[in-house]
């Protein structure tokens, strides 16, 4: 009984052991062949860029094993250089000799080649191809060489002017809050500074005008206004919107300097050149004519206005207003005789706007063209300029 109790026990306990020795065995094998699947990979990256430091976006880098046996060799690995100068891929980790193509270089050409390129097994090395090295340039012909520091002194104009653009539009963006902030004069110092350091920016000049109207300033407005105008009329792309802004502040300058002619025409040439904006821009004219008493022009600037978008309630009203000045009284009947259009262009505007701001005025006027009135009234309160 002894016996057979030792001999159940040894066969328990092996039953126990055998699991943990096949899964030490599975373990011990599959470690090797991780180890060998990670030492044959690697991957590469880096960025290529010119002699003058700029970076080249297109073309390819390919990879030869040891060394380029021949010019007409082909590559083990070839990467594509993407918009940015830059390349990546995966390869097998040892000693390569790289080489950069442009997508027009011949087979057995080559824009670059960097020798001794060492990839690690399982990192991701990087390998950049910057042909402004001195090995690079020291092999450059004279002409190039030329050519070269040509190119770096354009691209220092270029990067100059890019931040000073970078600057100035940070100015633009203070002095138009400036304007909305009623900082007139901040924002015109801030622009007069950079006008002198850009004169031929038409972004600047507009800006400029825009400051000296808000400050009534309107000598002052009116040259820089057309100056920015004149500047994007001569410019590569013109922009209707900076050109209708500044002919539409144009306008109010001449107005309110009281050149009513130039003024009218500031306004048609804001409609011709951006004529999505022209209701707008009438409408604005129709509100500068009523304000400074130009009572014709007036009602031609709200036919202009209401011809361009008949849906803005504003010139049907301001139209009413400079006709009603213009009325008689019927002898016979003691009653309000309006001009033609008068009656409907108040109508019109209720219509559009029921409970606007000028609402009850309308309403009052109406109502009076029904009433006799009283013999000691007098029409035409305003005159015709």
């Amino acid at each position: 009984m002894t016996v057979l109790s030792k001999e159940r026990g040894i066969k328990m306990e092996t039953k126990k052991i055998w699991p943990r020795l096949a899964l030490a065995a599975l373990m011990a094998a599959a470690w090797p062949l991780a180890a060998q699947t990670a030492a044959r990979t690697a991957k590469i990256h880096g960025h290529v860029n010119d002699p003058a430091g700029s970076a080249l976006t297109t073309g390819t880098v390919s990879l030869y094993p040891g060394g380029m046996a021949s010019p007409n060799a082909d590559p083990k690995y070839v990467f594509n250089v993407d918009p940015n100068g830059d390349y990546k891929g995966e390869v097998a980790p040892g000693s390569y000799t790289m080489v950069y193509r442009k997508p027009e270089t011949p087979k057995n050409q080559v824009v670059d080649q960097l020798d001794d390129v060492k990839v690690a097994a399982g990192a991701d090395t990087e390998a950049n191809d910057d042909m402004s090295r001195k090995d690079y340039i020291d092999k450059l012909t004279p002409e190039q060489r030329k050519a070269l520091e040509e190119t770096k002194e354009k691209n220092a104009g270029i990067l100059k002017e890019n931040a000073q653009i970078k600057n100035l539009n940070a100015d633009l963006a203070k002095a138009r809050q400036d304007d909305k902030d009623k900082n007139y004069q901040e924002a015109a110092d801030l622009m007069k500074r950079d006008a002198a350091l850009k004169p031929d920016a038409a972004v600047i000049w507009v800006e400029l005008g825009l400051a000296q109207r808000g400050l009534k300033q309107w000598s002052d407005a009116e040259t820089s206004l057309q100056k920015g105008v004149a500047l994007d009329q001569a410019g590569k792309k013109p922009n209707p919107d900076l050109e209708g802004a500044a002919e539409d502040a144009l306008g109010e300058a001449l107005a309110s300097d009281n050149k009513f002619p130039d003024s009218q025409t500031a306004y048609d040439a804001a409609a011709k050149v951006n004529p999505a904006q022209a209701g707008m821009y009438y409408q604005n004219e129709t509100i500068v004519m009523a304000r400074s008493g130009q009572t014709d022009a007036t009602v031609a600037s709200a036919d202009k206005a209401i011809a361009a978008d008949p849906k803005r309630p504003i010139p049907y009203y301001l139209k009413g207003q400079a006709l009603i000045s213009k009325a008689t009284l019927d002898p016979k009947t003691q009653k309000i005789v309006a001009p033609p259009g008068c009656q409907e262009a108040y109508q019109k505007y209720l219509e559009l706007d029921p409970t606007g701001q000028f609402a009850n005025d309308a309403k009052g006027v109406l109502a009076e063209m029904n009433q006799t009135q009283s013999t000691n009234f007098k029409a035409s309160p305003k005159k015709t300029h």
